[in-house]
């Protein structure tokens, strides 16, 4: 390595970009498996996030409840909030095509964005507590504690949701569901039921990562829309319906854009990210991490 690039700054922008990358990636699962089992691309999820990343910082600011003790308020909140959502706006029109629920999902966005911005102002917010701006020296390399903390609940979050989809009769539903959505009526699997437990589950991880959110980037109510395009990335890269496959893939858009910010500017990272998408839309439309089990 050269003056200019050593090995232990390539090696704190990889870590950077690898910690930054996992929030990518649990909103992506949430969106992979929305869109592996009903077809649908929700692409409100990252107003959602922000929502949650609000809730997080009044939790904090009025009742003095710590951002990452939040997670057990807000997850079970969400995921009831994710089965409702499927009931009353998803329900009539699952199988109606990807245009509907394209549109209602992209309706249901702005509605939130403007919700949040009256609730909360536009202004920007952000979580600063005690270890906040807290490091962990890791083998010469600094490492933020939130963003660690934040790497370490998107692992369990997946390990989680591996082991419902593939140890649970509910979790074996949703497979059947997404495989074979015919063969599975006919076994008696109610696609309502499933779609409705899997909207819980996405909704839930977005709830997982506004806290995350929260505590690592000052946010406002119009940040929902670039995080819901980074997760579709994220699920483009790691191949639609991959929950593995998923979180690597935010991982790998963490790494492009930390890699990008570093060599040209943060405005040419966000551009790096989106021809790269391109790319792999054009050369490998099934992923580039498409070996994942779909569903899994």
């Amino acid at each position: 390595m050269s003056d200019f690039l050593s090995f232990h700054t390539l090696s704190q922008i990889l870590i950077n970009g690898l910690l930054f990358g996992t929030m990518y990636g649990i909103a992506a699962i949430g969106v992979s498996l929305i869109f592996g089992t009903m077809q649908i691309i929700f692409i409100a999820q990252g107003s959602l996030i922000i929502l949650a990343a609000y809730i997080s910082f009044w939790l904090f600011l009025l009742l003095f409840i710590d951002p990452f003790l939040s997670i057990l308020i807000i997850v079970p909140i969400f995921m009831l909030l994710g089965g409702g959502l499927y009931q009353v706006l998803f329900r009539k029109v699952a199988y109606a095509g990807k245009n509907p629920s394209l549109l209602i999902a992209f309706g249901f966005m702005i509605m939130l964005e403007n919700l949040i911005s009256l609730l909360w102002t536009p202004n920007t917010r952000a979580i600063k507590t005690s270890y906040t701006a807290y490091g962990i020296e890791m083998l010469g390399l600094q490492v933020s504690f939130t963003r660690l903390v934040a790497f370490v609940l998107a692992m369990l979050a997946t390990v989680v949701v591996t082991f419902f989809l593939k140890r649970t009769l509910m979790g074996k539903a949703v497979r059947a569901a997404s495989e074979d959505l015919g063969a599975a009526t006919m076994i008696g699997i109610g696609t309502h039921w499933v779609n409705s437990i899997t909207f819980s589950i996405g909704i839930g991880l977005a709830g997982l990562a506004g806290v995350a959110t929260a505590m690592t980037f000052p946010f406002d109510p119009y940040f929902g829309f670039i995080f819901s395009l980074k997760a579709l990335i994220a699920v483009a890269f790691g191949g639609i319906g991959s929950v593995w496959g998923a979180l690597v893939g935010g991982i790998l858009l963490g790494v492009i854009e930390s890699l990008g910010f570093f060599f040209l500017s943060g405005v040419w990272a966000d551009g790096i990210s989106y021809v790269v998408f391109l790319l792999v839309l054009m050369l490998k439309p099934e992923g580039l991490f498409s070996g994942f089990k779909r569903i899994a």
